[in-house]
């Protein structure tokens, strides 16, 4: 008898949700398309609170996996469903990252490391009898940037340091969350004798993507002749150069590219991290406290927002790009072109250069989440915006079904059409950095003026 009751319930819950699809009048949903046998398993409920949930004519969180909102630029909508239903976006948090550092910076602010130095500075030997200190919080930071500032340090005449080399507190390279370590790192990229191979290949591809020919001729080399640790830069310091980062748009395009957690993090420290975004997304966007919660700028961890919630972030988010003349294109993969998240799945589809989109995965939070926010363009000249989040399943199920939502949309209107666009490599993006080179007559005042200093 239970078991009997549970199958008559089971066929009332799908009925009901059959049934609410069916008034919104649009066509049919990745559930839909997806046969019934590959459907994520659901989350135990006990057949006597299954039935009475069926009888209320309401179905749990856990039952909805999916969350879905499409809209025209004009902000008519095209689909909706379980719009207002929370779920985990994921990596998709980033978009706000993105949003809070435009809005706080914006598109052209460079990331600012700092060389010191203490002591005397000899220009006849190129010797430093002191400590060279370096300092800053630049997210993308990398091996190329290092071997940069030797070549920059090398102009101003520095060859070798006597001293140590000191890192400043939050200063991080290749991607590593430790100071300490990404102190080390520099300090054997700046010497020519000791710098690893990937360092001096990384040097070597940035110098060929700029076309900087006297780069590749060059062996830029600053030896440190100390140890490596961490401190606060020393009174009495002076800087001698500045090393400005690839400008923010640029950084972010790597960022979201390849969902990069590492430099999302380090993005949202210096925005307020998580509280801080959250402040951004009630005093600018109007959500609610409480109707939303932000774990990490980043996406790890138990975040929740709705689809109608993140429209609302990409919508903010095109507008600040717009107001800094940059598209969608400009910060965000385009699938199947640029390198990352989107390279592999839309490589070979019909639908390459079509999608313009965010992702989010988390294989284990909540059951497994998976998200894709974005745009796509079609034959017909349309461009859709849309929020596609997946919650407590496969998330390899999810891709496929947001893809055959994806193609679903843009076969309705004739087809995909790519976006007008001319993808520039990740290595040319992050090469593109500076000096302030007005340094060097600082440099002066460490030259020795008699023979006793």
């Amino acid at each position: 008898m239970k078991s009997l009751r549970l199958i008559l319930a089971l066929v009332i819950v799908l009925g009901t949700a059959a049934g609410a699809r069916a008034q919104t009048a649009v066509p049919a949903s990745p559930q839909q398309i997806v046969p019934q046998t590959s459907v994520p398993p659901l989350t135990p409920v006990a057949p006597d609170d299954l039935l009475g949930l069926a009888e209320e004519e309401e179905l749990p969180p856990a039952f909805i996996h999916q969350g879905v909102l499409v809209e025209k630029l004009s902000g008519e909508v095209v689909r909706a469903e379980a719009a207002d239903q929370q779920y985990n976006p994921a990596s998709a948090v980033k978009l706000v990252t993105a949003l809070a550092a435009l809005r706080s910076w914006g598109a052209r602010h460079r990331f600012a490391t700092t060389l010191w130095i203490t002591g005397t500075f000899d220009k006849a030997t190129g010797t430093v009898s002191g400590d060279l200190i370096v300092s800053g919080r630049d997210p993308s930071f990398h091996d190329e940037h290092a071997v940069a500032v030797a070549r920059e340090l090398n102009q101003l005449g520095i060859r070798v340091v006597t001293g140590d080399l000191v890192v400043a507190p939050r200063f991080t390279m290749n991607f590593s969350a430790s100071s300490l370590r990404s102190g080390e790192r520099f300090y054997d990229t700046l010497d020519a004798e000791r710098r690893p191979a990937a360092a001096t290949r990384a040097w070597y591809d940035s110098r060929v993507a700029l076309r900087d020919a006297g780069g590749l001729k060059a062996n830029p080399s600053v030896a440190v002749m100390g140890a490596v640790y961490v401190d606060a830069v020393p009174k009495g310091a002076r800087a001698v150069s500045t090393h400005y980062s690839p400008p923010l748009a640029d950084v972010l395009k790597v960022l979201l590219c390849y969902s990069n957690n590492f430099m999302a993090e380090r993005l949202g420290d210096q925005l307020g991290g998580a509280p801080g975004l959250a402040r951004l997304l009630s005093n600018d966007l109007g959500l609610r406290q409480g109707e939303f919660r932000l774990a990490s700028a980043s996406g790890l961890g138990s975040n929740r927002m709705t689809p109608r919630q993140m429209m609302k972030v990409y919508r903010a988010l095109l507008d600040e790009l717009h107001k800094n003349n940059l598209k969608a294109a400009d910060i965000l993969p385009v699938a199947g072109i640029d390198p990352g998240t989107l390279q592999k799945r839309y490589e070979n589809s019909p639908g390459r250069g079509s999608v313009i989109a965010k992702t989010g995965t988390l294989p284990r939070t909540d059951g497994g989440a998976s998200a894709l926010v974005g745009q796509l363009r079609t034959a017909r000249g349309d461009t859709l915006l849309f929020v596609i989040l997946d919650q407590r399943g496969s998330v390899v199920r999810f891709r496929q079904w947001q893809d055959a939502l994806v193609a679903e949309l843009q076969n309705e209107r004739g087809g995909p059409a790519p976006f007008t666009y001319a993808p520039q490599t990740m290595a040319i993006r992050l090469s593109s950095s500076e000096f302030d080179s007005g340094r060097a007559s600082a440099l002066e005042e460490y030259e020795p003026t008699s023979p006793n200093q």
